[in-house]
């Protein structure tokens, strides 16, 4: 029987210019350092990068890594990471899509991929339990992601499931995603150097055969993670809403970005509520095995947009798309939406730049003359689709948005860069820093750039007391909070488990419980030990982007945080701005170890074991 427990035992590396495959057995050490999931892919990322690759060059790779509990009875843990190095921040590029793709990797036998190399031509994996090879893409390339995955699964079968790239990743739209039906790999520009490799899509035929180590003591900690899950007021709302009613929260507080970041509320917000969006609703979708199934399926009966359709219209969508431009138009959104699956983009940084482009428009630095007519003024929605399309393709305007906020900034000149919403060269996620300030730090500190996810603030966004209540108007008192998170999150995405799903009621006592009964590896079942390996992940991401240039600059909110208080429109958190960005940064890297500069220090290099990757 091949592998032990949950794990297969088994990486699959690619060779995509030699066209060779190599299978690979897991290193023992680096399961008990890491576990799984995100461990195993900043391990492999900085293990085999050469420092200062260009993201977008033959040498850069790509891992598709499963987690510890993907494709096993565990709920809300099916998922899937692609890490690379980044073409849209030049550091660490990581992101996690659900669907069922993680769960088949894993039924055909692999923990992970390493994919390396360049195909001379359009081409895509197709991998099977008794085999893979190298296929021509030639009659893919050009399609939209609906199209590809319905090709493929029409050629190789319905038991098929494809993760792929549409047109922007292969015009190296630097923000570019990877779709499995309609759940997005989608940060960091993963898709855009699976574009660059010529690589289309991965297709996996296998049949279930997921065994754990205690598969009696597993199936009855399951059950409990399914009582929680039914008892859990969160847990049930995301089955109900998903995120399609967080605008709902953010616009009440007065953090809901708009006209890029200018205001902290929409003023007929009302228009686009969680309410407004079930009237479109037409159903659910949910990842591998998830009970939760938390995606809904929304559908444009009539109007300019009919006939739209997009599964998992969520909070960052909503708020990209409308905020963005100062439209409440939810048909536009999913239309929007609909639109990005297809070509294959991430939907905050594409909203992201559209944002910038209609304040750059209002401030006279771009005119119709640069966007070919289209009239980028504030509540016009029906420019959104045209601006969409220009970026997939590089057209006119278009090319230049498609290098992201801070290349366009560049570029653009004469005080562009006063307007570019950015962090580490990736376009902030739709919560405003200045109204909810652990959010906001923990997306400042983050080691892929703008990530709400990285360390989510849920005690300042949803009051959860935990480990204690705080302030969201709070600077550098809630350090200790923005590390938990992060910390909290990087041993979650070991399983990998979903960001809905972890429940403080269960995660991570009973997360620890599980990883014990899925591996046989008892250490793993001591909740210190486990959130040590949490630590350890993000320490070695920061050593890798340490390694690539990074400095404590890298950490800093845009200006307009610092500078421009706050307008909520009558919100509550009027005049708020980040007054100790520094004080805050002191006390974080002083919590965490590390030393002025943001370098994790020798002496926490030796606590987590990490001194063989120091670099200074």
């Amino acid at each position: 029987m091949r592998g032990f427990g949950a794990y297969k035992d088994r990486a699959l590396r690619i060779n995509l210019t030699a066209r060779i495959f190599t299978e690979e057995a897991l290193d023992r050490d680096v399961i008990h350092n890491f576990i799984g999931g995100r461990g195993f892919g900043i391990y492999n990322l900085y293990k085999e990068l050469t420092p200062n690759t260009e993201p977008l060059s033959e040498s850069n790779k790509l891992f598709f890594v499963t987690g510890v509990f993907t494709g096993t009875s565990a709920q809300a843990a099916s998922r899937w990471i692609v890490f690379t190095k980044s073409p849209l921040t030049g550091y660490v590029g990581r992101s996690v899509a659900g669907g069922d793709f993680g769960a088949w990797l894993k039924f055909a036998g692999y923990d992970y991929l390493i994919i390396e190399g360049k195909a001379s031509r359009p081409s895509y994996l197709y991998i099977t339990s008794e085999g893979y090879e190298i296929r021509d893409a030639e009659d893919l390339w050009g399609k939209g992601t609906k199209e590809t995955q319905e090709r493929l699964t029409e050629r190789h079968g319905k038991n098929t499931r494809v993760a792929c790239i549409g047109p922007a990743g292969e015009h190296l739209v630097r923000y570019a995603a990877i779709m499995t039906k309609e759940r997005a790999a989608g940060r960091c520009g993963v898709g855009t150097v699976m574009g660059s490799k010529n690589l289309k899509a991965i297709a996996i035929n296998a049949r279930r055969n997921i065994a754990v180590y205690e598969p009696e003591a597993f199936s009855e900690l399951v059950k409990e993670q399914i009582k929680m899950f039914n008892n859990n007021k969160t847990c049930q709302h995301h089955k109900a809403m998903g995120t399609t009613d967080t605008q709902d929260v953010t616009n009440s507080f007065g953090i809901f970005p708009t006209r890029n970041f200018r205001y902290g509320r929409l003023i007929d917000w009302q228009k686009m509520s969680g309410q407004e969006y079930l009237k479109y609703k037409i159903g659910n979708d949910g990842c591998y095995n998830c009970s939760i199934r938390c995606g809904h399926i929304h559908y444009v009966r009539e109007g300019p947009y009919a006939g739209s359709r997009s599964g998992g219209t969520e909070y960052e969508t909503i708020c990209l798309f409308t905020g963005s431009v100062d439209s409440s138009n939810v048909e536009a959104t999913i239309a929007s939406n609909q639109i990005c699956n297809d070509m294959g983009l991430d939907t905050i940084s594409t909203g992201g730049c559209i944002g910038f482009a209609y304040e750059l428009y209002e401030k006279g630095i771009i005119s119709k003359n640069d966007t070919d007519g289209l009239e980028l003024t504030y509540g016009n929605h029906a420019a959104i689709a045209a601006m969409i399309k220009k970026i997939t393709y590089r057209q006119g305007v278009g090319d230049i948005l498609a290098e992201g906020t801070m290349r366009a900034a560049r570029a653009f000149g004469r005080g562009a860069e006063n307007f570019a919403m950015h962090i580490k060269g990736m376009e902030i996620s739709g919560y405003d820093p200045r109204g909810a300030k652990a959010q906001g730090f923990n997306m400042a500190t983050s080691n892929i750039g703008a990530s709400h996810n990285y360390g989510y603030a849920v005690q300042e966004i949803f009051g959860v007391p935990f480990p204690r209540p705080i302030s969201r108007f709070d600077e550098e008192e809630n350090a200790d909070i923005v590390i938990g998170n992060q910390n909290t999150k990087a041993l979650l995405e070991v399983g990998i488990g979903c960001e809905f799903s972890q429940g403080w009621e269960w995660f991570p006592v009973l997360f620890c419980k599980m990883l014990v009964a899925a591996t046989g590896i008892q250490e793993f079942g001591d909740v210190n030990y486990a959130m040590k390996a949490g630590e350890r992940i993000i320490n070695l991401e920061r050593l890798f982007n340490v390694r690539e240039g990074l400095q404590r600059k890298d950490d800093y909110l845009p200006k307009r945080f610092l500078e421009e208080p706050l307008d909520t429109r009558g919100a509550p958190g009027n005049g708020q701005v980040v007054k100790h960005m520094d004080k805050f940064i002191d006390r974080y890297y002083e919590l965490r170890g590390w030393t002025a500069e943001g370098h994790p220090s020798r002496q926490k290099l030796a606590e987590l074991g990490l001194q063989e990757f120091g670099c200074f």
